[in-house]
């Protein structure tokens, strides 16, 4: 009796520790993206540029020279890295939150695809995960498809995190990127494009279901001159992971952050989640919230080289109704009030 008990004793505390180390590999998984994306960039041009200045320059030349030979590998797809995308840092972010992506139907492999991504969040971590990495089974859930997330294209002129970003399937979210993925690489690419950007992070905070939609209608006209099928995601729970400081409209705060967005391409948000040791601080640390990304229907887009305004306006209708629709039967199982209605801006 007495031995059995030591032994589930020190059972219960085996299976304690290995709690702890995994929540411990969970929390450093987040935190080293969370450095990557806030200064992983301006930190390695730093770096190099100290390095050229020291005996070791020509380390540093080397690379540069063959950052202008590989200038523009990120416009024609990248250079991804299965290795990478499989990397097991990726599983405990994944399990940090945690993050599930639910597939609702089939994907052919003959076509090409544009996902809209909704919301945006502080840091699209639901986008990043589920289609920058394996952790949650794209390629298993979509067989045959290669997903490409686009991102602002300043990312990919920062030395090291280009590569680092491409490794992970990420693109440029321009023209000349988004034409060549889905004229020149083949069918069965679908590029995730976080339609709201900038401005639709400006206005998330727990809580709230809203998106920036209704005048952004680029991506649509770009699906149907390539005749891509066009994707509308939503991600539940993105908005609630950082707790953010929204400025009203006609606020300095506000002017300058538009300021911001409109010169650099990105909008500066003061936000803050939980910290590195305890979830009662503030810290750079994303709350522990589950992200639930659902990929909806696709929607059949002809192939139109110079689309009318009154087309394109008459398929971005189908998108916002469909992206609704999407929202309106997932919502009650995923933690959103039934009586809950998405904001469209």
């Amino acid at each position: 009796g007495t031995g059995s008990n030591i032994l589930s004793a020190l059972q219960d505390l085996f299976w304690l520790s290995k709690s702890k180390v995994e929540k411990q590999l969970q929390i450093i998984s987040v935190l080293q993206w969370v450095l990557t994306f806030l200064v992983m960039g301006i930190a390695c041009t730093l770096i190099l540029m100290y390095i050229l200045c020291t005996d070791c320059w020509a380390i540093a030349a080397l690379y540069l020279a063959w950052l202008v030979f590989d200038w523009n590998t990120p416009k024609k797809g990248g250079r991804r890295s299965q290795w990478v995308r499989n990397w097991a840092i990726w599983r405990y972010f994944r399990d940090y939150f945690p993050i599930r992506l639910v597939k609702t139907h089939n994907l052919l492999t003959t076509r090409n695809y544009i996902f809209g991504y909704h919301p945006h969040g502080i840091m699209g971590l639901g986008a990043f995960c589920n289609f920058s990495t394996e952790a949650t089974g794209v390629s298993q859930k979509f067989p045959g498809i290669r997903p490409y997330l686009a991102t602002l294209a300043g990312n990919f002129r920062m030395p090291i995190l280009r590569d680092y970003l491409m490794s992970g399937g990420i693109c440029p979210v321009n023209r000349d990127s988004i034409d060549y993925i889905l004229s020149k690489n083949g069918s069965g690419n679908a590029i995730i494009i976080v339609v709201g950007g900038a401005a639709e992070s400006l206005n998330c905070t727990p809580g709230k279901n809203s998106v920036t939609l209704k005048h952004r209608k680029g991506f649509v006209k770009l699906a149907l001159q390539h005749g891509a099928d066009l994707v509308p995601v939503y991600s539940f729970g993105e908005n609630e992971v950082y707790k953010q400081v929204i400025f009203e409209e006609g606020s300095w705060g506000r002017w300058v952050q538009k300021k911001f967005q409109k010169h650099i391409g990105f909008a500066p948000c003061i936000f803050h989640g939980r910290g590195l040791f305890s979830s009662n601080t503030w810290g750079l640390l994303p709350y522990s919230k589950p992200i639930t990304t659902v990929v909806g229907e696709p929607i059949t887009i002809p192939k139109i080289d110079n689309p009318s305004q009154k087309e394109v306006d008459f398929y971005h209708s189908m998108y916002v109704d469909s992206l609704i629709k999407l929202f309106d039967k997932y919502k009650s199982k995923f933690g959103v009030p039934e009586t809950e209605v998405l904001e469209v801006n």
